[in-house]
């Protein structure tokens, strides 16, 4: 059988999931945005990359230098410097799994900048879940699934960090 060929990205823009999600993080300032999506990224997608690359330290320290940026500890430009890293190492992995997961990472600290990156970056850590979860050989349709429920993971992670009423919530424009 002919190995599939993988999707960088997986999720459906216009399936409810992420409408939901949509509507959630339009509610949201940009610090909880981006708090939400370092911590989700490190907790969900961090472990896969190291399982896959446990030599490559540049989506960790990317992590890291974002979450001290929001905490007022690193200038912005060292923050940016660490997710451009975190992006060539996601470019520079062999593996489908590392790369969706590295690119995880690196959107999900990108948020520190670009709200529109907190969904983004899900679309990257579906397909790293998937394909840790699933391996590289099944069906798009088996892929599909387990992308509904990463989304609705997040979903859940974004709900309970979320704050209610947000007096600031981050401007967005969606392009998708």
């Amino acid at each position: 059988m002919a190995k599939p060929k993988l999707r960088k990205m997986l999720g459906d823009v216009n399936s409810p999931e992420v409408t939901k999600l949509m509507r959630l993080i339009e509610t949201q300032s940009l610090k909880t945005l981006a708090n939400w999506a370092i911590e989700y990224a490190r907790d969900n997608y961090l472990p896969i990359f190291e399982a896959e690359s446990p030599g490559d330290g540049r989506p960790r320290a990317a992590l890291n230098s974002c979450r001290a940026y929001l905490q007022g500890e690193l200038p912005l430009n060292e923050a940016r410097k660490s997710i451009n890293d975190a992006t060539a190492a996601a470019r520079e992995q062999a593996l489908a799994t590392a790369q969706a997961a590295a690119r995880a990472i690196a959107t999900a600290c990108a948020v520190i900048r670009t709200p529109t990156s907190a969904l983004g970056y899900l679309f990257y850590g579906a397909a790293a879940i998937a394909y840790s979860t699933a391996g590289t050989q099944r069906t798009p349709v088996e892929y599909d699934a387990l992308a509904v429920q990463e989304l609705q993971r997040a979903y859940a992670a974004l709900d309970h960090v979320a704050v209610p009423d947000e007096p600031e919530p981050a401007k967005l424009v969606w392009n998708c």
